[in-house]
């Protein structure tokens, strides 16, 4: 939507016939944010993109904006590019400008659309419009510079292993352990220690639970609903985008300005990018087996016909659920952003069923669901789960504390 200023009405109003108005000066909200982050969103689907590539675009993408709209007048540190533009820039064309750098560079496939959104941006602007494009366009290709190296590629497999606890198939991606992240100064510290032991009560718990509760060949509908609405595959936003969505739509009911808009932005994703990193560590230090595994090779009950309500295995090691830990990073941002986390808001995911949105009275609470659903599913134990949670809201924490703060 692309809605007038307040201070266009309020010029119009008490105006003559022949006198300048607020009209003629003021610009229009073009919801720049809320457009080029749609469009990331929009690659991420097309491109069925992994939940670990998702979290890194959005964070190119909304790093640049936030650098672009601060270098303009703005007073906070920067995410990534300092340095200051043109003192009269319009910021919105310079965020643009920056997302479109972004995305050029990332998804050159779909360039004649980025490149349509741009000029229907700059087109619809009216002052100091040239430079602050340039000021953006110099912002994006920077981040995209600055984090090319960052170690996001080449892609890298775990191979299958074997025996009582371990993931058996081989996957790919775990080169994510290691990637540069974009705000927290150490992401091993967030990996907790190992999973339970197989031995032990809490272990034990956690399988009886899951066996009866993620079993498929008991019919549930309203378990089957919750699994489904967070699933988020390959061809969806994945889980990172649908909390960089929620964040976009409560933006838009408070009515954020610009420089609070791109500062949620850049603060959310970077949070989940940076959870991906402490995520796949884990996963990959401790190639905990999934809940299908176990059971059907249980040492004291074994059930080779047990299969998961998802209808799968799961691509990944189990400890830790990264949905989990997406989820618990995204509410705590938004929780910390906001100064609470009591703010209802309605929400349709990408895996929705028939589309239908849910309504939840805070964000800690869709966090909650979120991560409980691949129980429900499942696909993890809750101690994945739980541990899943706590990396997400402690990568947020220090990311609020430590980021994009008041000079």
């Amino acid at each position: 939507m692309r809605k007038l200023l307040i201070s266009v009405l309020v010029g119009l109003v008490g105006a003559g016939a022949g006198t300048p108005t607020a009209a003629q000066s003021a610009e229009p909200d073009i919801d720049v944010v809320a457009s080029w982050n749609g469009l990331a969103l929009d690659a991420v689907r097309a491109a069925r993109a992994t939940d670990a590539d998702a979290a890194r675009l959005y964070a190119l993408v909304n790093v640049a904006m936030f650098d672009a709209v601060n270098g303009i007048g703005g007073r906070r540190e920067p995410a990534l590019i300092g340095g200051h533009g043109p003192r009269h820039a319009n910021r919105q064309a310079a965020a643009a400008a920056a997302a479109h750098a972004v995305l050029t560079r990332t998804d050159p496939a779909r360039t004649a659309a980025y490149d349509g959104e741009l000029a229907a941006d700059l087109g619809s602007l009216r002052h100091g419009v040239n430079d602050g494009a340039a000021w953006g366009r110099h912002v994006g290709e920077a981040v995209v510079a600055a984090r090319a190296d960052d170690g996001s590629t080449p892609v890298e497999s775990q191979a299958a292993g074997s025996g009582a606890g371990v993931f058996r198939a081989a996957w790919s991606g775990v080169q994510y352990r290691n990637v540069r992240p974009f705000a927290v100064a150490n992401p091993g510290r967030y990996v907790p220690g190992p999973p339970p032991a197989l031995d032990s009560a809490t272990y034990a718990s956690a399988f009886a639970e899951v066996a009866v509760v993620g079993d498929g060949r008991i019919p549930a509908p309203e378990s089957l609903a919750t699994y489904q609405f967070w699933s988020l595959p390959a061809g969806t936003s994945q889980p990172p985008g649908e909390w960089l969505r929620i964040a976009s739509t409560v933006a838009a009911e408070r009515d954020l300005g610009l420089a609070d808009e791109v500062r949620l932005g850049a603060l959310i994703s970077m949070a989940l990018a940076d959870t991906t990193v402490a995520t796949v560590g884990t996963k990959y230090t401790y190639r905990h087996w999934r809940p299908t595994t176990a059971i059907h090779e249980s040492a004291t009950a074994p059930d080779p016909a047990w299969v998961s309500r998802a209808g799968s295995v799961g691509s990944s090691p189990e400890y830790v659920s990264g949905h989990s830990s997406y989820s618990g990073a995204g509410a705590t941002v938004l929780a910390g952003f906001f100064h609470t986390d009591r703010i209802a808001f309605s929400h349709a995911t990408d895996s929705a069923p028939g589309g239908a949105a849910r309504s939840y009275p805070g964000f800690s609470a869709a966090a909650a669901e979120a991560g409980r659903s691949r129980v429900l599913g499942g696909l993890h134990f809750d101690f994945s789960n739980r541990a899943g949670l706590e990396i997400g809201r402690a990568v947020a924490r220090e990311v609020l504390a430590t980021s994009l703060r008041a000079r």
